[in-house]
């Protein structure tokens, strides 16, 4: 019991170090469409034609939770026939304290995401492969691009909304 330290002799900043953590994760909506089916697991032929798309939200739950989802779109297209789509919303709840609110928006929208992204990933690759295809495994995707990129648009729509017509 003499090694035990009392809570009073805890550091003091301990309580105001900025934190975040992943309190848990779910799958939100997911749809996978194979509209040719059963025929379209028995075609041969050229590669299909990939389209995906990803888009990050975030959603205050209380002062230090926040829901943050990815949303993922992926099509297979051969010869304009479509093989299969998926559409997946994947989230994390994260508990953030004591970060800087200049800091906030990147640590929402680029490391949360890059922590919940390999789960996301692996739920669209199972779903495609229970669908009769190949598993679709996706590249690792650059959040800080991604939100570079979204920032720099927001910036010029803003402009260009506070020129006179």
């Amino acid at each position: 019991m003499a090694d035990q330290t009392p809570p009073e002799a805890a550091p003091a900043n301990a309580s105001t170090a900025p934190s975040y953590s992943l309190v848990g994760q779910y799958t939100r909506d997911l749809s996978f469409e194979n509209p040719g089916a059963p025929g379209s697991v028995m075609l041969g032929g050229s590669n299909p034609n990939f389209t995906v798309g990803i888009n990050v939200g975030v959603k205050k739950q209380a002062d230090d939770l926040y829901a943050v989802e990815i949303s993922l779109n992926a099509k297979a297209e051969r010869d304009k026939t479509v093989l299969f789509n998926v559409e997946l919303v994947y989230g994390g709840v994260f508990r953030i304290k004591n970060v800087p609110e200049q800091q906030l928006p990147a640590l929402l929208m680029v490391e949360c995401p890059r922590m919940i992204f390999p789960f996301a990933r692996h739920v669209l690759a199972t779903i495609v492969q229970l669908g009769g295809f190949p598993p679709l495994m996706m590249e690792p995707v650059d959040f800080q691009a991604l939100y570079i990129q979204n920032v720099r648009n927001l910036q010029a729509q803003q402009a260009a909304n506070a020129q006179p017509n």
